[in-house]
């Protein structure tokens, strides 16, 4: 990730992919060891934001998927919302999930 400042703003890049800073407060927390595969994730990730989409990483479980994500948005400064589908997830608690959402 490369930060320029252009415009009055703070633009991150990364390859092709750029996304404006979010100015967002996320705390002063640790940060994650850049591997080869957190590198693949960002790049893939930042690539989504680029084209205004989402991501959502798949794989077994304790890979650090969710850390992955949490830690590049802290990285470009936006918000992440992070939720987890379970069997008892139904319409009903999807509303609220997106209610809650809407009145950020």
């Amino acid at each position: 990730l490369r930060y320029y400042w252009e415009e009055d703003t703070v633009i991150v890049r990364m390859i092709n992919a750029q996304a404006r800073y979010g100015y967002e407060y996320l705390g002063n927390s640790s940060r994650l060891v850049i591997t080869p595969l957190t590198d693949r994730c960002y790049r893939t990730l930042l690539g989504a934001v680029h084209m205004n989409l989402g991501g959502a990483p798949a794989g077994p479980a304790g890979t650090g998927k969710t850390e992955t994500t949490k830690d590049l948005s802290k990285a470009i400064a936006i918000q992440c919302i992070v939720f987890n589908c379970s069997d008892g997830l139904d319409y009903i608690a999807m509303g609220k999930f997106f209610k809650g959402l809407a009145s950020c």
